[in-house]
């Protein structure tokens, strides 16, 4: 059994891993490269093996630097199933869906290709294969696999490959993007017992987050401080999971009094059709959110709030007197909506751009946190007078020591951990500290790097 890093290694964008097994070959997720523009060149470059020869490909969530590259890969050849739990699949359609769009838009501006057409998207749609959690499925002969529950956003999945060689069977265990919990909607990431063989992401491998607590302090002190100035909060939001765990703190300020009531508005269509998906699968959530759920509260509707799907809408938020709150795609603020608020109210020194996850370096959020007082937006010249402000405690992702502590159990049985998804400081900090902490063999893989799991 061979493993290789195609993507994701040393990078936090683009997990795409190849195991091969007796001349079977199976991939785990096949993500978009990302970082000053939505699809990097790089994602367009051949894929590292023939798309027509993978027998499957399993997905650990939905997000496009896990799941973005799918319509190319079926584009090129692939014919395999594509394993996901139920929400993943759902959210996914969507995400691809908004990613070409998205593809479209910038390709448009500036001259380049585009990644794949709308026809791609709707090529995957026969190959899905939906996988509950715990279910141990057949992925190729000799190969299973089950899913558990990742909890960084709805349907997430470490996976456990289980290979059988001679009397024994190997275990392969992807982390996926583990969640930060505890979190106000899901469930904790769930531990794994046991593993030969573990790649496990890195993205916040070097640092720790506030607790949740002082998150939502420091959350509500921030909604407040604008609002007391009369300005806007801007907050560049992940439709997925991010979206859904703010609009949950907010409903719970504005329903508990916490603070006055002022128009909100999700400026993200790709967010509003997420959220619905999210309350069809309310078995997901973790106890105290699914107990609202049950008692007839609407988690994700509040007064004062207004989703504004059209492009119409959107444009009318400016006629809206401040202060007021704007959540707006994209995450990373590579594109999206987002972008029509920062050329407007970023020259303001009453309102706030919020970042509440994580931006990859040269994207447009990432200057700002860096303290770029210029930047061109649409090809104007934006002035940064607007307080630039920072909750780590809302990531999606686990930090260094959650991490830790979901490998630990794994550390008796496991002969090698690849620390992946993360730049290479933050990699290498948490392969450092899983050797010093739980004294495991753990290394950086290279990008292309092919590993014997003997």
């Amino acid at each position: 059994m061979t493993l290789t890093f195609c993507g994701g290694a040393r990078a936090v964008t683009g997990a795409n891993y190849l195991i091969a097994v007796d001349g079977e070959q199976i991939l785990v997720d096949c993500g978009l490269t990302q970082g000053t523009s939505f699809a990097e060149a790089k994602n367009f470059e051949p894929f590292g093996y023939d798309p027509a020869s993978i027998r499957a490909l399993l997905l650990t969530h939905a997000h496009a630097d896990h799941v973005g590259r799918v319509p190319k890969l079926v584009r090129e050849g692939f014919r395999g199933k594509v394993f996901a739990t139920p929400p993943t699949i759902e959210l996914a359609r969507l995400i691809l869906e908004d990613s070409q769009q998205v593809m479209a838009k910038e390709a448009e501006l500036t001259g380049g290709p585009v990644l794949y057409q709308l026809a791609d998207v709707k090529a995957v749609e026969p190959l899905w294969r939906a996988v509950d959690y715990h279910e141990r499925i057949e992925v190729a002969p000799g190969v299973a696999a089950m899913f558990r529950d990742a909890g960084h956003m709805l349907g997430a999945a470490s996976i456990a490959l289980y290979v059988a060689e001679g009397r024994g069977t190997t275990t392969l265990v992807f982390s996926g993007d583990l969640g930060n919990a505890p979190t106000p909607i899901l469930r904790a990431p769930e531990r794994i017992s046991s593993a030969d063989w573990l790649v496990v992401e890195s993205v916040y491998g070097d640092r720790r987050h506030e607790d949740r607590e002082n998150r939502r302090a420091k959350l509500l002190k921030i909604v407040r401080s604008t609002i007391e100035r009369r300005g806007v909060l801007m907050i560049p939001v992940f439709a997925v999971e991010r979206t859904q765990e703010l609009l949950f703190e907010l409903n719970d300020f504005v329903e508990g009094g916490h603070i006055q009531r002022v128009p909100m508005f999700l400026d993200s269509p790709l967010a509003i059709r997420a959220t619905e998906v999210y309350r069809k699968y309310p078995q997901y959530f973790n106890r105290s959110a699914g107990a609202l759920v049950a008692s007839g509260d609407d988690l994700f509707r509040f007064p004062g709030l207004v989703f504004t799907e059209t492009k119409e809408a959107s444009i009318r938020i400016n006629d809206v007197p401040a202060p007021k709150i704007i959540l707006a795609g994209s995450g990373m603020t590579q594109g999206g909506r987002i972008h029509h608020h920062l050329i407007r109210y970023l020259p303001d020194p009453k309102s706030t751009f919020l970042s509440v996850g994580y931006h990859v370096a040269g994207s447009i959020g990432r200057r700002l946190l860096e303290g770029e007082t210029e930047l061109e937006l649409r090809g104007e010249r934006i002035p940064v007078a607007a307080r630039v402000e920072a909750i780590g405690g809302y990531s999606g992702h686990a930090d260094r020591a959650a991490l830790c502590d979901w490998v630990r159990p794994m550390a008796a049985t496991v002969r090698q951990i690849f620390v992946v998804q993360g730049e290479v400081h933050a990699s290498e900090a948490l392969a450092q500290s899983l050797q010093t902490e739980l004294r495991v063999a753990a290394v950086v893989p290279a990008s292309g790097e092919t590993v014997e799991l003997g």
